[in-house]
């Protein structure tokens, strides 16, 4: 890349005069006198009426809140050369991996700056792609997402999934004729989370009872029920297939077999990690009895990959935590006696796909991925020497498919599609993305690992420009998940590039909570332990200022939804680290988020303030009860949205009252409340308005200068 374009000419120095630190006026938040009692233990919770996001006092609040924070935003003096940069990165096209359906080929692609990417068909690999189904005209705003496009056996018709309601996870099936191109009269709603899975001329679907008017956003989860739907038919008389009204805290998917032979129910609940399975033979209809394969629901998890005529392949952790597949044949009825298809192995396994009658396996090695082919009955066959070391993903195909399509991407190289021939047993490049003004040769990707409090090895991915000294004066953004067995694998972000173009230091921490080591890892950092992974962090930030790429001066740290959490909980324990925060879309109070929306599936990752014990753990760490009054604390900014109901945005709303109360009146306490958006953001533009605020309000506040 040159060393910067003529859209913005950068020179980076500290600022002449001191960042502006002085706090705003902020709004008034009145303070109720709401307390409640946990187990002997008196909790005082001012904000309470601030849950309700649709009362008129709360919606003053917000943009009341919003007015300072724009205010503050608006006057860096370099904010809109960041968005204007930050929209230059992003306009290039992007592809998926293609998917194939008899002669004909799927695939997405966004030219650039659309809000929402394009589903494109054509007529084998050398066609002319045309237009499937464009989001863009769902919404005036192109807010409204396409979620899901499933495909039926004969490819003769496909579900479209889409969001509802603008940034919600709320969704609404259609079933489009894939000869006319138009829709069928029935809609399915009240659709969360699940797809659809075609079996004959109908699927399978879960859904919940509608909520109450006003309430779509913030309705606690219950548990849904699963219907069949026959095409062509009206939804009221859709086949109830499963329902459990005696357990309201247990959620329901349904798979089906490649060949349509067998139906797949799971079934989990909030406060176990694991779930149950059952099957079915459809050849005696959508209506007979469910025969289980493991009946009660514990902490092990199982999903079948496949199925070998009358048996079936299962991925599982059950004593194995880095993940196994065994070869389980009804017919015994026992799952203690299965044959071991693919055995655990060091690496934890990622997934499994299937295609040309081969088992493709993915691996993580240091939290990078390696994949292997092996035969149906677990013999290996070859490994995949990837482009480098990075994230490959995708893989997946049918039974008769003589190749299969990944993509592959690293900290400074963006995503591109291979195309693997399972025969040949070699890739190809099908498409790479070409980003005007950059050079992936110009910046250092690297891994490195640390030692944390109690001596474990984490790793953490950094990223930088060639050439940056390590002199402590990088500005310098941590970011970290650590929760709910999520990797955080290396990936390009076109944001973390401009970071480091703007001669910031990246970094990744891998820490505990996740599963870059497999289930070990995972439990390592959650529930009780669940302070390993902010002692993780903390490390991290150490081994930054240590090793010189950085100092507090010049630290900011970042994280969002399990790892808005984990700024809070960072900042509360060390805030003598960091200069900045960007706690985005955060699970906040600790003692009430199994109350809202999606948190009763939570529980068996936090543990519940319900419970005596869970709640002595929660309360040492949860962000909105362990701030001090009067402590420096960094300059936060706060991200959320109105239609978030994932994390509801009452945890920032509360959180961000109770900080602006306590914190030492030196640095500004700011939330930014997005609207018509969800959990993330639910277009482009909004994506690259918050993500250019954040970066301008970053680099402000770490005396930077553009």
């Amino acid at each position: 890349m040159p060393r910067f374009t003529a859209l913005i000419a950068v020179s980076l120095s500290l600022l002449a005069v001191p960042v502006r630190a002085q706090t705003p006026d902020y709004p008034v938040t009145k303070a109720g006198t709401q307390t409640d009692v946990y187990h002997g233990k008196t909790i005082a919770d001012p904000y309470r009426w601030l849950e309700d996001d649709n009362a008129t006092d709360t919606k003053a609040w917000v943009e009341a809140q919003n007015r300072v924070s724009f205010d503050y935003l608006q006057k860096i003096p370099f904010r809109d050369k960041v968005t204007a940069r930050y929209k230059a990165l992003v306009n290039y096209p992007k592809y998926s991996a293609p998917f194939k359906k008899n002669e004909y080929v799927y695939f997405y692609k966004n030219d650039g700056l659309q809000n929402q990417s394009i589903l494109y068909v054509q007529k084998g690999y050398d066609g002319t792609p045309e237009v499937l189904i464009d989001p863009n005209t769902f919404s005036p705003d192109g807010t409204i997402r396409l979620t899901s496009f499933t495909l039926s056996k004969n490819g003769k018709y496909a579900v479209v999934g889409r969001t509802a309601i603008s940034g919600s996870d709320w969704q609404r099936f259609q079933i489009m004729d894939m000869e006319t191109r138009t829709y069928l009269p029935e809609t399915v709603d009240w659709v969360r989370f699940g797809g659809a899975s075609w079996r004959g001329d109908g699927f399978y679907y879960s859904r919940y009872p509608k909520p109450d008017v006003g309430k779509e956003l913030t309705a606690k989860a219950q548990s849904p029920q699963v219907f069949y739907h026959k095409l062509n038919t009206p939804v009221e008389t859709d086949t109830l297939v499963y329902e459990d009204k005696a357990n309201p805290n247990r959620y329901f998917g349904m798979g089906v077999t490649e060949d349509e032979r067998f139906a797949q129910l799971y079934i989990s609940e909030s406060g176990k990690r694991g779930n149950a399975l059952f099957f079915r033979d459809e050849s005696k209809g959508v209506s007979a009895p469910f025969v289980p394969i493991v009946e009660a629901i514990g902490d092990d998890s199982f999903g079948i990959v496949d199925n070998e005529g009358d048996k079936f392949l299962i991925q599982t952790n059950r004593n194995a935590p880095n993940e196994k597949v065994v070869l389980y044949d009804p017919a015994k009825g026992d799952l203690r006696s299965t044959t071991t298809v693919l055995p655990e192995q060091k690496e934890p396994l990622q997934g499994v796909s299937t295609a040309g009658g081969k088992l493709i396996a993915s691996y993580l090695k240091d939290v990078t991925t390696r994949v292997a082919v092996y035969d149906r009955v677990g013999k290996k066959e070859n490994e995949i020497a990837l482009p480098g070391v990075g994230t490959a993903s995708g893989f997946g195909g049918e039974k008769g498919d003589t190749e299969v399509f990944f993509s592959f991407a690293a900290m400074n190289i963006p995503a591109s599609v291979y195309r693997y021939d399972l025969m040949g047993k070699k890739y190809t490049l099908f498409r790479a993305p070409e980003i005007p003004g950059y050079n992936p040769d110009d910046y250092e990707s690297k891994q490195v690992f640390y030692k944390s409090k109690d001596g474990t090895r984490i790793p953490m991915f950094l990223l930088y420009k060639k050439g940056t000294k390590l002199d402590g004066t990088n500005p310098t953004l941590l970011y970290g998940y650590g929760g709910f067995n999520i990797s955080l694998t290396p990936s390009f972000s076109t944001s973390d590039i401009l970071w480091c173009e703007m001669g910031g230091v990246f970094a990744k921490a891998n820490l505990r909570g996740g599963s870059e080591y497999g289930e070990k890892w995972h439990e390592a950092g959650y529930r009780d332990k669940k302070q390993n992974v902010f002692d993780d962090c903390i490390a991290a930030a150490e081994y930054l200022i240590k090793e010189k790429y950085t100092s507090p001066a010049k630290l900011a740290i970042r994280g969002g939804s399990n790892g808005g959490l984990l700024v809070g909980a960072v900042i509360n324990q060390r805030p003598d680290l960091f200069r900045a925060a960007v706690p985005e879309v955060g699970v906040m109070d600790m003692l009430r988020y199994q109350k809202f929306s999606a948190g009763t599936f939570w529980v068996s990752e936090y543990g519940s303030s319900d419970d005596p014990k869970q709640f002595q753990t929660l309360i040492k760490y949860s962000p909105l009860h362990n701030m001090k009054t009067g402590v420096t604390y960094p300059t936060t900014l706060i991200t959320t949205s109105d239609h978030d109901d994932r994390v509801v945005p009452a945890h920032s709303f509360k959180y961000a009252a109770t900080l602006q109360k306590n914190a030492a009146k030196t640095r500004p306490v700011l939330i930014r409340i997005g609207t018509n958006s969800g959990h993330s953001a639910s277009n482009l533009s909004k994506s690259i308005e918050k993500e250019a605020d954040v970066l301008s309000f970053l680099l402000y506040n770490l005396g930077v200068t553009l």
